[in-house]
């Protein structure tokens, strides 16, 4: 595209509209004419939309991808020594992994540089997290970003003003205008802020299920397939795994709980869910980083980093160097709790047969731990902890989850949405499979944790 080269942004709204193909060219004026503010909100939010109910094909997505990445700077860490390497997941219920495996995978010698989102719709962001520890920055300048990767082996940041401007405004408009589920438009999104990283490899966590934003394991794969696609043609080795989302992960939802869940894990105090996943997405990225033979030795490395406190080590380390208080990450209990603390009960005994991590997700920001509009605070405070999960007994008036909120008004109706988001039945459910597939560059495997397991 020549600098000179501009379009009518109308008739290019109308063409994707009416299902038509735009072209790299004219994708690239959208992006630019929109960073440089030439276009207004309501006209991308109206492209956004098109794009959402129409789809974009395999070129739209990477001009789309490429669009965004070079609205900025792209990262160099050529500087830095080693593979750097890192991990995104598509965003689900009580998802802490990345508070948990990035330091476990610093710690191992891998240097990973996490550029990390705000909560987006039910789901809750990895900033948000982290901003609810006492004075933690997550905004620097790129001098800092490399300054911290290059002492710490690991830097936990949002998007700076100079990495992928584009998609920093459109994922803000993607909450408030209901076009986040779309498969492209989260391809491109993802893939632009991590090719800017500077990274060398990705590891990706593609959620399906209830809490997903992909719903069905099919847009789950398709998603994964086009992340490892747009990874694999920029260079970058990615692998990505399908996990199951049809419960919270884990028993924390919301900012401060999760991050205190966060702390349980690095301590060896971990959730099975949480854990399995953990040390396989690790064990991947240490594998990918060149510090492990196999993804097997990167999974045994995983576990050995918590067992001798490396990681632990590796998170307080972290959070004293961007500025975060040490003393709640060693003593969580100082942690000023909710005003409002309510028990949910159960309405019947049996078993949890069913969860619906979607409604759950949006109870917890109802509670005050999610944003409804792009300028919403969060409350750090606020958020539930599960006691049950699918295929756990349950008596009839057992507490099942507690609600956090300072928000007295929200707790009656937090409370209904809890209770009809929980199914009981008398028979026990068949256990969840938590991951079901590997994709990478040679295409879709069935995957089963069992191998490693038994390495």
């Amino acid at each position: 595209m020549t600098n000179h080269q501009t379009f009518n942004t109308v008739s290019l709204i109308r063409k994707k509209r009416d299902g038509n193909t735009l072209t790299k060219e004219e994708i690239q004026y959208l992006i630019k004419a929109y960073t440089d503010d030439k276009i207004p909100d309501y006209q991308i939010s109206a492209f956004l939309m098109a794009s959402f109910l129409n789809g974009l094909n395999t070129e739209e997505a990477a001009a789309l991808t490429e669009s965004m990445l070079h609205s900025g700077v792209v990262v160099d860490l050529s500087d830095i020594p080693g593979k750097k390497v890192d991990k995104h997941s598509t965003g689900g219920v009580g998802d802490k992994l990345s508070l948990i495996l990035a330091p476990i995978v610093a710690a191992c010698g891998v240097p990973v540089p996490m550029i990390s989102g705000r909560g987006l719709g039910h789901t809750g962001g990895t900033l948000d997290k982290l901003e609810s520890i006492p004075g933690f920055t997550v905004d620097v300048t790129l001098d800092r970003y490399k300054e911290i990767l290059q002492k710490q082996n690991l830097v936990l940041v949002g998007q700076t003003e100079e990495i992928a401007p584009a998609d920093k405004r459109l994922y803000s408009l993607r909450d408030v205008t209901a076009t986040v589920e779309s498969i492209p438009l989260i391809a491109g999104s993802i893939m632009s802020k991590k090719l800017a990283e500077g990274i060398d490899a990705l590891v990706l966590d593609v959620k399906f299920g209830s809490g997903a934003f992909m719903k069905k394991h099919e847009d789950a794969q398709k998603l994964a397939e086009t992340l490892v696609g747009i990874g694999e043609q920029f260079g970058k080795e990615t692998i990505a795994y399908l996990t199951n989302m049809e419960q919270p992960l884990g028993y924390a939802v919301g900012n401060w709980l999760e991050v205190r869940e966060s702390i349980d894990c690095l301590n060896g105090n971990g959730p099975d869910d949480v854990m399995e996943i953990t040390h396989l997405l690790a064990g991947t990225m240490i594998f990918l980083g060149g510090k492990a033979e196999s993804v097997e030795e990167g999974v045994q490395m995983s576990h050995r980093a918590i067992e001798d406190g490396s990681a632990f080590q590796k998170w307080i380390d972290i959070v004293e160097e961007q500025g975060g208080d040490t003393d709640v990450i060693k003593n969580p209990d100082s942690y000023p709790e909710a005003d409002f603390i309510e028990p949910v009960t159960a309405s019947a005994s049996g078993y949890i047969s069913e969860m619906d991590a979607f409604a759950m997700g949006m109870v917890s920001v109802e509670l005050g731990a999610g944003r409804k509009a792009k300028e919403d605070a969060v409350d750090p405070r606020a958020g539930f902890i599960l006691h049950k999960k699918i295929g756990d007994p349950i008596e009839k008036g057992e507490t099942f989850a507690t609600l956090y909120t300072n928000n007295k008004q929200m707790i009656d109706a937090a409370k209904n949405g809890m209770a009809d988001a929980v199914t009981i039945k008398s028979i026990k459910p068949k256990p969840l499979r938590q991951i079901t597939h590997r994709v990478d560059n040679s295409g879709i495997h069935e995957f089963h944790v069992q191998t490693l397991r038994n390495s």
